[in-house]
C-alpha cells in the first residue's frame, strides 16, 4: 500500500530543490503520533483559552513535545513547574501524565480553577494504586524515576508504593510481606522490558499479584508493536518525538532491539543528519503519542528531496479510541451552549 504525504508547511520552502529519484524508501508505521489521551489534553487547552481567553495556565508540560507546547504558548498558554507559580485565582491545567494528591491541595490553597488533562488510562493507575493501599499491599510501581507521571502515581501512596527502575532494580527491592505484593507500571513504557522486570520480580516473589488490566497504555503498545514490523526491514529507523518523551526514547529502543540496524531520535527533520542516509536503502519512520503529523510530514518530505520518494505504509492495527474532555470543561461548555441557545431575553425558569 503506497500514501501521498500531505503537504506540511516545510513542504512549500522545498518545492523546487531537486530530488534524487529512486535512491530507497521508506516504511511508515502506523498508529503513530497522537493518542487519545494526548489528543484530549491538548484540545483542553485550546477550549479553556477559547472558553475563558489567556492566560491559561498550565502545571509542567502539557504533553512531551517541545511544538506542541510552543504552539500552545504563542495562543496564550503559560507553562509554570509548581503550583505555586500560578496567580491567586487563575485557571491551571493539570498536564496529561497526572498529580500527586497534594498538588490539587496546593490548589484549592491558592483558590485555583483547576482543570484535569490527566490521560484517563493514567488515572486507572492512580485508582488502582488508591485500592491496593487500602488493603494493605505493598505496591511495585516499574517506571522511571522522576518521571511526572511516576510521581503523580506514588503520591496516591507513598507509604506502600516502591519504585522499580527496570530489571536491574529488582535486587534492592525490599517488601514487609510477600504474600501481599502486587505490581503497577508506568504507561509508556516498553512492553519487553516491562515484562523482564515483572519475571524478575516473580523470582523473587511468587505470590507478585498481576494488575486487574495491562498499565502499559494501548498506544505505547500499538506503536511499539508496529515499529516493530518497520524496523525488521529498515536499514535505518527515524522515530519523530521529543528527548523527554518516554514513549518516544522507548520506540527507539524497540526498534534497534526489532533489527533495525540505525535509529534516532529526533524532534524534526532539521535534526536528521544526513550521513545516517550512507549505505541505506530503507528508512522506517514512526513518531512518538505526543507528536503532530506535521513534524513527520516535515520528515517524509525531507527524505523525498534526497530520493526516498517511495512511501509504503506499514499498519498491523487501527485505533478508534477517544476519551472525552475533562468533565471541568464540558460543564463550562455545556453552560455555555446553553446560554447561546436561551439568548440575553430568554425568560428565567
Amino acid at each position: 500500500m503506497t500514501a501521498t504525504p500531505s503537504p506540511s508547511p516545510d513542504a512549500a520552502a522545498t518545492a523546487g530543490a531537486p530530488r534524487r529519484e529512486g535512491r530507497g524508501r521508506v516504511l511508515l508505521a502506523a498508529p503513530r503520533g497522537y493518542c487519545a489521551g494526548v489528543d484530549r489534553a491538548v484540545i483542553a487547552v485550546e477550549k479553556a483559552l477559547e472558553q475563558y481567553g489567556a492566560p491559561v495556565y498550565v502545571r509542567k508540560e502539557i504533553v512531551h513535545n517541545k511544538y506542541v507546547v510552543k504552539t500552545l504558548e504563542r495562543k496564550g498558554a503559560i507553562f509554570v513547574e509548581e503550583t505555586e507559580e500560578v496567580p491567586e485565582g487563575s485557571i491551571v491545567i493539570f498536564s496529561a501524565h497526572g498529580v500527586a494528591p497534594v498538588v490539587h491541595e496546593e490548589a484549592a490553597s491558592r483558590k485555583l480553577a483547576t482543570i484535569d488533562a490527566t490521560c484517563p488510562l493514567v488515572t486507572k493507575v492512580h485508582k488502582e494504586a488508591v485500592r491496593f493501599a487500602k488493603d494493605d499491599y505493598d505496591i511495585l510501581l516499574i517506571g522511571h524515576e522522576g518521571h511526572e507521571e511516576v510521581i503523580g502515581t506514588s503520591g496516591e501512596a507513598p507509604e506502600h508504593i516502591t519504585l522499580v527502575d527496570g530489571p536491574d532494580d529488582v535486587k534492592n527491592v525490599e517488601v514487609r510481606d510477600p504474600e501481599k505484593v502486587v505490581w503497577l507500571s508506568q504507561t509508556t513504557l516498553s512492553v519487553d522490558e516491562t515484562m523482564e522486570t515483572v519475571d524478575a520480580l516473580k523470582e523473587r516473589y511468587p505470590k507478585l499479584i498481576s494488575p486487574p488490566s495491562d498499565d502499559i497504555c494501548y498506544a505505547t503498545q500499538n506503536r511499539q508493536i508496529a515499529v516493530k514490523q518497520v524496523a525488521a526491514d529498515s536499514d535505518l529507523v527515524l522515530v519523530v518525538g521529543s528527548k523527554n518523551s518516554s514513549n518516544s526514547v522507548r520506540l527507539v529502543e524497540v526498534a534497534l532491539g526489532a533489527g533495525a540496524k540505525d535509529g534516532h531520535l529526533v524532534d524534526n527533520a532539521d535534526e536528521i543528519d544526513e550521513a545516517w542516509l550512507e549505505g541505506v536503502s530503507t528508512v522506517g519512520i514512526s513518531s512518538g503519542a505526543s507528536v503532530p503529523d506535521v513534524l513527520v510530514e516535515g520528515v517524509i518530505d525531507w527524505l523525498a528531496e534526497r530520493g526516498f520518494g517511495d512511501v509504503e505504509i506499514v499498519q498491523p492495527m487501527e485505533e478508534s479510541i477517544t476519551f472525552s474532555l475533562p468533565k471541568e470543561l464540558r460543564r463550562d461548555l455545556r453552560a455555555e451552549a446553553a446560554a447561546a441557545v436561551s439568548g440575553p431575553d430568554a425568560p428565567a425558569s
